[in-house]
């Protein structure tokens, strides 16, 4: 989606207020936002951010494409199957330039590969984002779709479920992988499905689209900061990491654990060579035909579901971080 900055006249005020709806509760993946925000860095280009914890990505996606948020976070694939629903949403920024898409198991159920899972039951929520993507991934799997059973299990009973049993695999973004090692140890099976050649983008900052382009340098501003707070964290986590803490009431040693991974999520050529948070156009080419392989969708050009026109492509991800 192509937006032109050379507008004319854009409403002025001290403080344009910003509603940014999460994805979840508030974790290392978001904290350069909340520490961006505690230095100023919103405010000294007059916007007043206000986040919305959120409660998964279907729903923040829903919640940007109506309205009542702004800008918000969501699970690319998940804005791009609300998209072709009928939401009015535009992609402006990519946080995970690398799928966070990962299967777990315990290697004491007899499961030694992927390839095992035939047969097996998988436990997560109805609304999980790689269950609702998973005609896609079992062609990557080249297993057959049917061949596995669902079990529903609500997001903070999956490691508890695995650990007893009741379900033999689940799956989780990569961004908790410290969890599932510190709980299982040696017997943690796992795949992170980019390594299977799927890999599409992950959490993505998404924008109601009439009001993107009625607001367009409010939009870059609101971008260039926040590729500026990742690029910031990305160099030094440590002030970022104890701001999120504080805020999420986590402990710090979590909050570290995460970020480590979150950054792993951050880095790919196009983030490091290209610019922090830029959309490769073949990629979302492909990952628009994931989303059409898996869900009912209206057909639209996935060239206007997302658009580069507000980064600032002098800003890159570090390959040298902490």
């Amino acid at each position: 989606m192509s937006l032109a900055l050379g507008f004319v006249a854009e409403r002025a005020s001290a403080a344009d207020k910003i509603n940014f709806v999460l994805n979840w509760v508030p974790g290392g993946d978001h904290s350069p936002i909340y520490w961006a925000r505690e230095q100023g860095w919103y405010a000294d280009v007059d916007i007043e951010l206000v986040i919305e914890g959120g409660t998964g990505s279907g729903v923040s996606a829903k919640k940007v494409g109506v309205g009542r948020n702004q800008l918000g976070i969501s699970d690319l694939p998940t804005m791009l199957q609300t998209r072709g629903k009928g939401a009015d949403l535009v992609a402006v920024m990519n946080i995970y330039a690398n799928s966070p898409y990962g299967i777990y198991w315990k290697k004491s159920s007899g499961i030694k590969t992927f390839g095992d899972l035939k047969g097996r039951s998988i436990g997560n929520p109805p609304f999980d984002a790689a269950r609702q993507m998973w005609p896609a991934i079992a062609k990557v799997l080249k297993i057959d779709p049917a061949s596995v059973k669902f079990v529903n299990v609500m997001p903070n009973a999956k490691v508890a479920a695995m650990h007893s049993g009741s379900i033999d695999a689940t799956t989780n973004f990569y961004n908790t992988h410290y969890i599932y090692q510190r709980i299982f140890g040696d017997d943690m099976g796992f795949v992170a499905l980019r390594d299977l050649g799927f890999n599409p983008y992950g959490n993505s900052i998404i924008a109601n689209g009439a009001w993107l382009m009625a607001n367009p340098g409010l939009a870059h501003k609101f971008v260039s900061v926040t590729q500026k707070a990742y690029k910031a964290c990305a160099l030094n986590s440590k002030p970022c990491i104890e701001t999120l803490a504080k805020v999420g009431s986590q402990k710090v040693a979590d909050v570290t654990e995460n970020w480590k991974l979150v950054v792993e999520l951050m880095t790919h050529e196009t983030s490091t060579k290209i610019a922090l948070g830029y959309f490769a156009p073949d990629r979302m080419d492909a990952d628009y035909a994931a989303v059409k392989t898996s869900f009912d969708i209206e057909t639209y050009d996935v060239k206007t579901a997302y658009t580069n026109d507000f980064l600032d492509m002098s800003i890159k991800m570090p390959t040298d971080t902490n």
